[in-house]
C-alpha cells in the first residue's frame, strides 16, 4: 500500500473532502495539520511549491490539492498510484 500524506487545516472544506475520498477508497493516510504547527506549513510549501491546503503526497510524489486528487481518480490513475509501495 502506498504511503499517503495529507497536509491540511481544521477549517478547510477541501481538506475534509480529500480525506473523505481517500477514506471511501480504504486508504490509510498521515495527516499533518499546518494550522497547528507553522513549521509544517513551511515544510509543505518546500515540498509542493504550493501555499494552499490540502496538499496530498502519494509515495513522496506531490499530487496537488483536492481537485487534482479528484481528476486523478476520474482518470482511473489513482487506484494504481495507491497500489504502489
Amino acid at each position: 500500500m502506498a504511503k499517503v500524506i495529507v497536509y491540511s487545516s481544521a477549517h478547510c472544506p477541501y481538506c475534509v473532502m480529500a480525506k473523505q475520498l481517500l477514506e471511501r477508497k480504504g486508504v490509510k493516510y498521515d495527516e499533518i495539520r499546518v494550522d497547528l504547527d507553522p513549521s509544517k506549513r513551511e515544510e509543505m510549501m518546500k515540498k509542493s511549491q504550493q501555499r494552499t491546503v490540502p496538499q496530498i503526497f502519494i509515495n513522496n510524489k506531490a499530487i496537488g490539492g483536492y481537485t487534482d486528487l479528484v481528476a486523478i481518480d476520474r482518470s482511473k490513475e489513482l487506484d494504481s498510484l495507491l497500489a504502489q509501495s
